[in-house]
């Protein structure tokens, strides 16, 4: 396999996952035991892995569970570029809006979206509890794209992406789901950022953060927002939702340089 992330330019249109669950050893289980157990069942699904087809392992990314605080409460449609909001009964179309410190604020449709410039790349995603999902294929546009569409004013230096719905619970003042990077961060080609529409050449999945979702391969999974609706540009940067529930979740969050395949973090 290839070394972090493989990036391609296309020209038409257009996850991370639950952490594993460990049993611990009771006294009366013999730990040479376990260990020679865990051994052979990781070498047998090493192999396995080893000769899956890449459709299949395609598909088993895209079922693994994930971490979400949102409430499931709304539902995006990729074909009709709508918004079912299932605690309202009710429908309405998607828009990403870019306001802020701009001269003049701006509402974009999925459908908008998925004529922008479109980059294919394939990222590894890392959680904060220390496990990793290897070669997600992911398909959206660079920050660049944002910044040609809008006017921003010398003061701005960040970006602030809001989420769709509402979180189980607030942290802090906020009740929806935040991240933010400087301007200068997301501008980075080293860091391969992107806002992600498709994953594995079709629609993001629902759990995975549709419509729109930023994929940040160097950062660790709570930098990336899932179901962005707002960008927000700022003169200062905003705590994220995570860094304001719990601050051991720092603002910044490269990923460890020990789990990175690319070394570029």
């Amino acid at each position: 396999m290839g070394q972090g992330s493989r990036v391609q330019s296309r020209k038409k249109d257009m996850t991370g996952a639950e952490a594993p669950h460990e049993v611990a050893p009771t006294s009366e289980t013999s730990s040479a035991g376990i260990g020679r157990r865990v051994f052979l069942k990781l070498s047998s699904v090493a192999a396995l892995a080893l000769a899956i087809p890449k459709w299949v392992w395609a598909s088993f990314v895209e079922k693994l569970q994930v971490r979400t605080v949102e409430t499931d409460t709304f539902h995006f449609d990729p074909g009709t570029g709508m918004i079912r909001w299932t605690d309202k009964k009710r429908e309405e179309p998607y828009y990403l809006t870019i306001d802020g410190l701009v001269e003049k604020p701006l509402r974009l449709s999925y459908g908008e979206l998925k004529v922008l410039p479109q980059i294919n790349q394939t990222s590894d995603f890392h959680c904060v509890e220390g496990w990793s999902v290897k070669d997600i294929q992911w398909g959206g546009f660079r920050f660049s794209e944002i910044l040609k569409k809008v006017k921003v004013k010398p003061e701005a230096k960040f970006v602030v992406f809001h989420s769709l719905g509402k979180t189980g619970s607030p942290a802090g003042t906020l009740d929806h789901y935040v991240e933010s990077f400087s301007i200068e961060e997301l501008l980075d080609m080293k860091k391969e950022r992107l806002l992600a529409i498709t994953m594995n050449d079709k629609p993001l999945p629902h759990n995975h953060g549709a419509p729109l979702r930023i994929v940040s391969p160097y950062d660790l999974g709570y930098k990336g927002a899932k179901f962005v609706t707002r960008i927000e540009f700022a003169k200062e940067r905003q705590p994220g939702w995570w860094t304001l529930a719990n601050p051991i979740y720092a603002p910044e969050a490269p990923v460890p340089r020990d789990r990175l395949r690319n070394k570029k973090g």
